[in-house]
């Protein structure tokens, strides 16, 4: 029985020894990756906002035609409304294309066709 306590002390000893103490290295800053997450990240809230805008033009258009239906309301913003979202949603669209152009710009670039 003690031979047995011997070995698991000693396989428990080598193991400790057998541990590798890694040093932590610092990343380094890669203007490469931080340029494509940043094209990456602006394509897809600008297709993002282009979609929440074209849905909020859609019910600033049936708000529109619900109060041309009645009479009783005075003040008309729907319509002004509708043309801001229009307007913001083919800007936001057009931003899209254009980053997405660059971006696709940036990857031939460096696959060097």
């Amino acid at each position: 029985m003690t031979n047995h306590k011997q070995v698991v002390y000693k396989s428990g000893l080598d193991h400790k020894s057998k541990m590798v103490l890694r040093r932590r290295t610092r990343r380094r800053f890669n203007p490469k990756i931080f340029i494509d997450r940043t094209i990456e990240t602006t394509a897809i809230a600008s297709l993002f906002l282009t979609g929440f805008l074209g849905i909020g033009a859609m019910a600033c258009w049936g708000l529109e035609i619900i109060e041309t239906n009645n009479s009783n309301i005075i003040i008309s913003v729907w319509q002004q409304q509708k043309s801001i979202c229009l307007g913001v949603m083919l800007v936001s669209f057009s931003a899209f294309l254009g980053i997405s152009l660059i971006g696709a710009s940036f990857s031939i670039q460096r696959d060097k066709f």
